[in-house]
């Protein structure tokens, strides 16, 4: 292996443990921003972790004091534009690259974040489908304040993730939120004290890990689908998706959950999930 490669994979570190594939930005030294090194590794990472048996839920969370400070602007900014416009498109589709794959992963995903959270980490937050961060998280939009736009999907993550006048604020000001700001302002799920941030995120994963995979996969894409769907057509689409769901489970879940339900009368859906312990013991 050569000293670059080595370089390129100690940038993201992972282990799967107990159904959850722990990844972490790794750039410590460099508040975890994000190199080109970076965004080539980590789209290796996802390609290699995304249909594992053994994987259920994806956890992304940053070494160091920073969940990532954006984009590395020395190597994914100045250097390309040394290079020439092919190095730029170049750098550009290796980033997008990964947070598109981290968007469409075939597991439910987890942003976990503390510390900085800056500019172009708005993309892989966003790509992630839920989020808790630590109350002394920051967040910010600072490019207003060095001559750019938020790009890289930053804008359309605040417009999409804010209420407009939020949105608006965060991205015109350049003005940084707290993580508990930032919970109100539905950039991630729930702001927690920092000792117990982990800890959260494990009993969340958990709660997932003991639902049906293929519903949980089924269920991420329907919402992001839907959201930029007419209601007819999210109709039609919820319809195709349910049916494709019942061929590609394995577990028969649905069916299953019915015979529980309706059968044992040991199930009952608003209060917790059905018994998959049944269904291997029977299949």
């Amino acid at each position: 292996m050569s000293s670059q490669e080595s370089d390129e994979i100690s940038t993201v570190s992972a282990h799967v443990e107990d159904g959850i594939a722990w990844v972490w930005f790794d750039r410590p030294d460099k508040r975890n921003a994000m190199s080109r090194r970076l965004n080539r590794r980590m789209l290796e990472v996802l390609d290699e972790l995304e249909f594992r048996d053994d994987v259920g839920v994806l956890v992304l969370g940053g070494r160091g004091e920073a969940w990532s400070a954006g984009m590395d602007l020395q190597e994914y900014f100045r250097e390309p534009e040394a290079e020439g416009f092919e190095a730029i498109r170049r750098s550009q589709m290796e980033s997008y690259g990964w947070f598109a794959r981290l968007r469409n992963f075939e597991k439910v995903t987890i942003a976990m974040v503390h510390g900085w959270c800056f500019g172009g980490a708005y993309a892989p937050l966003y790509a992630c489908d839920l989020a808790f961060c630590s109350d002394d998280a920051v967040f910010g939009l600072s490019e207003v304040n060095w001559g750019i736009l938020p790009g890289g999907g930053a804008s359309k993550v605040v417009a999409d993730l804010m209420p407009l006048r939020d949105a608006m604020y965060h991205a015109l000001m350049g003005e940084n939120l707290t993580g508990q700001q930032a919970a109100a302002a539905r950039l991630v799920n729930e702001s927690v004290p920092t000792d117990e941030l982990e800890t959260r995120v494990r009993e969340v994963a958990n709660a997932l890990l003991a639902k049906n995979w293929a519903t949980l996969k089924a269920t991420k894409r329907a919402i992001r689908a839907v959201r930029l769907q007419e209601y007819d057509v999210a109709l039609d689409y919820q319809i195709r998706a349910q049916e494709a769901l019942m061929y590609v489970d394995s577990t028969r879940g649905r069916q299953e959950a019915m015979r529980q339900f309706l059968d044992e009368k040991s199930f009952k859906p608003g209060l917790g999930h059905y018994d998959k312990q049944q269904i291997r013991r029977e299949n």
